[in-house]
Parts: C-alpha cells; structure tokens; sequence
C-alpha cells in the first residue's frame, strides 16, 4: 500500500511540474486565444499557431515593456 502511494505521489508531483512548466512557456495561450477569436469574433479565423507566435513575438520587441532585456 505505501509503494501505491509513493507512485500516486510521485504522479501528481510530475503532473504539478508539467503544468508549471507549461504555463510559463505559454504553451496553453494560442488555445486560449482560439477561444477567444471563436467567442467574441465568431466566424473569424485565428490563423496558424505559427503566424500567432510570430506577431506575438514581434508584438513584444515592439513593446518591451518593463522588461530586463
């Protein structure tokens, strides 16, 4: 029984890591803004996940903001 835990444990420390992780690449923020698109511009098309990475991008060289580099 202890190993089951250790293991169920161990699952959800990893899951909590590969989340983290996640939302801080961003990795989530092109679905979100698929959703976005599909719910306040219904009909238009969000274009490629490519094309959303490069204006976002570009976006923030433009608007560093306060940033350190």
């Amino acid at each position: 029984m202890n190993a089951r835990r250790a293991l169920h444990a161990l699952t959800r420390t990893g899951r909590a890591v590969r989340w983290y992780t996640a939302a801080l690449l961003g990795e989530h923020d092109y679905a979100r803004y698929v959703a976005h698109v599909a719910r306040v511009h219904p009909g238009t098309d969000p274009g490629s996940e490519a094309a959303y990475w490069r204006a976002r991008h570009a976006d923030q060289d433009a608007h560093p903001g306060a940033r350190c580099c």
